[in-house]
């Protein structure tokens, strides 16, 4: 007898319908699995046989064939042992499943309990796609499924409690959608930090335009403690964001039941020796997110910039560019998403005090140009802010009085924010850095001031037409922060003060 389940996979970081066709028929007793399964969907076999026997089922005693369809799509993870076990339940008879719109997700434990899957949020959203009504789905897997709205999700603990809800004995009560806030409560501030009060002012503006941002400065000066505090400047995730967010940290196995929605902005802060895989994404067969992808809606910090092998900083490039990333291997071809700011620290130098008051440093000027020469110009042409980060004297550090809370400089961005979306509307860009020629033709008209600025600054530095769009964009922020309309002269010279420094330019 042939029996559909209708189920749920992972392509990448989306979701889509699986359906589980069991067949029980007459030969040999067998237990294939079919449709291009990997190796933990193989050993289904021997989950799903134990945790039937485990449950008081009668494990059939036939020919079973299973097929996972669509049978050209590679199927992995162990989300099928459910609708397999159900099906083969359904095909012998011992269990009737007369709902259509419903579909099953679940790894099975040998005595038929339900643990959690990862990808949970990707397959909620399809299966509401697909017109799924109701979900059943481990319990601790609830709470994240529920953030797709229109399902009616069943949290199962073990297989015996399923079959009794099936058979109208007990029913299940579906989980409660899962509300969630964002918290910037738990988030380091910005009033620990004593003085820099210049690289504070560009962390806001990185913060309110979406900018990337490189730090220059000797050791001990302040650089990554500054970069741990700008999340808590940054405007909360939208709904969308959120949802888009937690998907691509889902399928990493990122989400708890306690917390499965991401409502803050990631930050990410990779280590140097991260290989280029492991910054872009990709591995076998089957390419998953790396740490760019992750970083989607928030922050990727690399801390000791120069430090990071050459191929993996240039792998940043095209997604800088396109917000997003394309993966091709032999085996699949996946597209990440990957809009995120960047946020770089480095020391001028090997030793680190190059150009500090003290002399200390020993590096030779070769040194020094083979030590920055590792950033390629196309790289450091896509950062749209640069500042020196100088070392704080005693009288800074001894001060009582604290700094500026992020609370205050939050209010700011949030404002500037604000009128970012007024202006380019639901559909337009999210932030000024996002702004294409359209936009930037519409949105940052330069007076004569303004446009003999730039074109000095232009000439002089020589500036590419990438470093232009980029000026344009920093003023638009810094005319958005000061609640004007108009992009003015002296908002272009203070955009122009935060290009690459001539030694970075060589």
């Amino acid at each position: 007898m042939l029996y559909k389940i209708r189920s749920l996979g992972l392509q990448g970081v989306s979701g889509y319908e699986v359906t589980a066709e069991c067949d029980l028929s007459g030969g040999l007793p067998a237990f294939d699995i079919v449709g291009l399964p990997d190796a933990a969907v193989k050993e289904a076999r021997e989950r799903v046989r134990a945790a039937a026997k485990n449950s008081g089922f009668t494990f059939p005693v036939s020919r079973i064939t299973v097929n996972l369809a669509p049978a050209n799509l590679r199927k992995s993870g162990t989300v099928y042992d459910l609708p397999i076990l159900l099906g083969i339940l359904a095909a012998g008879g011992q269990l009737t499943l007369e709902d259509q719109e419903a579909a099953f997700v679940g790894e099975l434990s040998l005595s038929g309990t339900l643990r959690p899957v990862v990808g949970m949020l990707p397959m909620a959203l399809a299966a509401q796609k697909a017109g799924i009504q109701r979900l059943y789905v481990p319990a601790d897997s609830a709470p994240e499924a529920t953030l797709a709205h229109g399902l009616s999700v069943y949290p199962v603990e073990t297989v015996e409690e399923l079959v009794l809800h099936l058979r109208g004995k007990v029913p299940l009560t579906p989980a409660a959608p899962f509300l969630g806030r964002a918290d910037f409560d738990d988030l380091p501030d910005f009033s620990e930090v004593k003085g820099q009060a210049h690289v504070k002012r560009v962390l806001e503006i990185a913060a309110a335009g979406g900018h990337n941002l490189c730090m220059v400065g000797p050791p001990g000066s302040g650089k990554s403690m500054l970069a741990r505090r700008l999340p808590s400047i940054l405007p909360p995730l939208a709904h969308g964001e959120s949802l888009e967010t937690t998907g691509i940290h889902s399928v990493m196995g990122m989400t708890t039941k306690e917390q499965p929605l991401i409502t803050s902005r990631p930050f990410r802060s990779p280590h140097h020796t991260i290989t280029a895989t492991g910054m872009a994404g990709g591995g076998t067969p089957i390419p998953r997110p790396g740490e760019i992808s992750l970083a989607h809606n928030g922050v990727l910090f690399l801390d000791e910039l120069p430090e990071f092998h050459k191929d993996v900083l240039e792998v940043l490039r095209q997604p800088m560019e396109e917000g997003c990333i394309h993966i091709v291997r032999a085996a699949a071809a996946e597209s990440f998403p990957s809009r995120f700011m960047l946020v770089c620290a480095m020391n001028p130098c090997k030793c680190g005090w190059y150009g500090h008051p003290s002399g200390r440093c020993r590096c030779s000027p070769g040194e020094v140009s083979r030590y920055l020469g590792k950033l390629s110009g196309p790289l450091l042409d896509r950062i749209d802010l640069y500042t020196e980060v100088p070392p704080l004297d005693f009288q800074e550090l001894s001060r009582g009085s604290e700094g500026e809370s992020s609370q205050a400089i939050r209010s700011r961005v949030l404002n500037a924010r604000e009128r970012q979306l007024s202006r380019f509307g639901s559909n337009g860009p999210l932030c000024n850095a996002d702004m294409d020629q359209a936009e930037l033709q519409a949105h940052c008209q330069l007076d004569e001031a303004a446009r003999k600025i730039l074109q000095g600054a232009y000439v002089r530095m020589g500036l590419t037409a990438r470093s232009y769009d980029r000026l344009l964009r920093v003023s638009r922020t810094l005319a958005d922060l000061e609640e004007s309309e108009q992009v003015e002269a002296h908002h272009v010279a203070e955009a122009i003060q935060y290009r690459a420094p001539e030694y970075l330019r060589r």
